[in-house]
């Protein structure tokens, strides 16, 4: 049976004439349609309208094989796991009891005294829950102390073995760094020669994510750091297949799903390139640990987090990833508390358990359109390696990476400003009636490796933040004119503005009379005001409205929409600078920033 028998066959050529056609009678006038309908990543990588089996970039092999795009193992599922900064056993307890499979372990100054390792791993059997230490200068006493505690284990001579018995049964990885000076190396060789489930070396590339870095730059500094730590591994004595064995990467997961499928999958196939480079074709298959992205999270309105998070685990898991940590959803705001803790974790166990995600390993493979994704942005994420490479290396080149992600969080930033990039509950669909969360101080926040950390709602949430510590909330007027059919559109864009900001808005309600709506403006309080209709009803009121309004004492009159009216000062659209909208309305407000 072939699945499109009955239809009539369509080109690609059918599809652009059928496309031209709609966007003609949108008044877009275009000689392909490809060249309207496709964007540009900040990597450059062009996702297109419409991908067919000619995107098809090559064979991708097969999952558990090189170059391992399809997966480092043929094996679905990941490991549940879960980040702990706080000496709390009971905490660590619960989530192993409920779902999680792993641990986390933030250990040193601000997270768990190294002293207490034992305490918090008291009941835990270490051949069954995995341990990831994250402890940065105290990464070789935080080793230490693991190694006496699977010490303390190993049974008496003649007794039998049981639950975390023996110097083998440790799993996990060290989170060190032979490049960075966290003892790498003499662990590595003592993990290679002692603990065959436990890996040495982490290479994180999730702060030049949280810096505001794109996908290809986090990839390629990775790589770019896996490598440093391959020549430093080798050069300490390890074989290459050893050294490749020490090593686990990881990566940031986003609420860009089909972004983060690509991300984790052109991974493999750059480290699988390295592998195949440095003679070991067969060791390639990266170990990768995803992380939700800590940029993305809101501290406004955060219970959209969880919808966030979930959409990146699910990436996280297409994707391939062998281990996935979901941040719960105040991260931002403090330390966790149990019920985000419990989401959190059950977010990982309804997409494993009852989705049953987990069963099927590398969905998305033969997707042209996740295929073509994934090679451009492997190739992208190869070139910007190769400059670091031939700048000296990682660490040679903090200079040039710095810089290049500078570049992309500024545009970043203009696209955040101006809406292009939207960010539920901020940016767009604010709630200014939300109850803030609180949560106490969090003491251990992730390690930027000297990088700035950002997040993407932060410049919105910091106005309304001034907004909310007024004794009296800002106001601006929407002095709407005409029947409601005629201003609620734009009426409900300019509030929805305002509100991004922290601003209250009060209507006139439908009406033409100027004088009408200058004496609603008069009685709210407000001395801005924005004119809401339509264009037909600017043609006949605006400039009356806006002379009125400044008569009785509005400073800044905004109108909703284009056009040029005496009166008017300045306008709003789709796509304007909405920061700078805000932060002029501020002034005008006389709100300190």
């Amino acid at each position: 049976m072939e699945l499109a028998a009955g239809f009539a066959s369509i080109s690609r050529d059918d599809w652009r004439a059928l496309a031209a056609e709609v966007l003609r009678k949108s008044g877009i006038e275009a000689g392909s349609p490809e060249e309207v309908l496709s964007r540009a990543t900040y990597d450059g990588v062009t996702v297109a309208p419409l991908y067919d089996a000619g995107d098809l970039p090559g064979d991708p092999g097969l999952p558990g094989a090189a170059p391992y795009v399809r997966g480092a193992r043929a094996a679905g599922g990941w490991d549940v796991r879960q980040r702990h900064a706080v000496a709390d056993p009971e905490a660590v307890l619960a989530d192993l009891e409920n779902g999680v499979t792993s641990l986390w372990l933030v250990v040193g100054d601000g997270a768990i005294p190294v002293g207490e390792l034992g305490a918090v791993l008291k009941d835990v059997y270490l051949d069954l829950a995995p341990v990831v230490l994250e402890a940065g200068e105290r990464t070789p006493e935080a080793a230490d102390a693991l190694f006496a505690l699977a010490a303390a284990r190993r049974p008496e001579p003649g007794a039998p073995a049981g639950p975390g018995a023996g110097e083998g049964a440790l799993r996990g990885n060290l989170g060190a760094s032979a490049v960075l000076g966290t003892g790498g190396t003499e662990l590595a060789l003592r993990c290679a020669a002692e603990y065959p489930g436990l890996r040495a070396v982490t290479v994180d590339a999730t702060p030049y994510h949280d810096a505001g870095g794109s996908d290809a730059e986090e990839l390629a500094c990775s790589i770019a750091q896996g490598v440093a730590e391959l020549r430093a591994l080798t050069g300490g004595g390890l074989s290459v297949e050893q050294a490749l064995g020490q090593i686990e990467f990881r990566y940031a997961a986003t609420a860009d799903q089909f972004a983060t499928i690509a991300k984790l999958r052109a991974a493999r196939r750059l480290w699988a390139r390295v592998a195949e480079v440095c003679g070991a074709p067969g060791a390639g298959g990266q170990r990768q640990h995803a992380v939700t992205s800590s940029a993305m999270m809101t501290a406004r309105d955060p219970w959209v987090n969880m919808l966030r998070t979930t959409i990146a685990c699910f990436a996280a898991g297409v994707g391939g990833a062998q281990a996935v940590t979901v941040q719960p959803f105040d991260a931002c705001l403090g330390l966790p508390d149990a019920f985000s803790r419990r989401i959190a974790r059950n977010t990982q166990s309804l997409l494993l358990e009852e989705s049953g995600l987990g069963r099927v390993i590398d969905p998305a493979g033969g997707s042209w359109y996740v295929e073509r994704r994934t090679a451009d942005l492997a190739a992208a994420a190869w070139a910007f390696f190769q400059e670091i490479e031939a700048g000296g290396g990682i660490v040679a080149a903090a200079e040039l990476v710095s810089g290049r992600i500078a570049a992309t969080r500024e545009r970043r930033d203009d696209d955040i400003a101006h809406r292009r990039f939207p960010i539920t509950g901020v940016s767009e669909f604010p709630d200014l009636g939300e109850k803030p969360v609180r949560r106490r101080p969090a003491q251990a926040p992730r390690d930027s490796g000297g990088l700035p950390r950002v997040r993407y709602a932060e410049p919105f949430e910091r106005l309304r933040d001034l907004a909310d510590a007024r004794p009296e909330r800002p106001k601006v007027f929407l002095a709407t004119i005409g029947p409601l059919a005629a201003h609620t559109a734009r009426a409900a864009f300019a509030a929805n503005l305002f509100h991004a900001g922290g601003l209250a808005t009060e209507t006139a309600g439908p009406g033409t009379d100027p004088e009408q709506i200058a004496t609603a403006f008069a009685v709210s309080g407000a001395t801005v005001a924005c004119l809401c209709s339509s264009d037909k009803l600017y043609a006949q009121h605006a400039t009356a409205v806006a002379k009125a309004l400044r008569r009785a004492g509005a400073r800044k009159v905004w109108l909703a929409g284009k056009g040029h009216y005496e009166g008017v000062d300045a306008l709003l659209h789709a796509g304007c600078d909405a920061l700078a909208v805000l932060r002029e309305t501020f002034d005008d407000l006389e709100v300190t920033r």
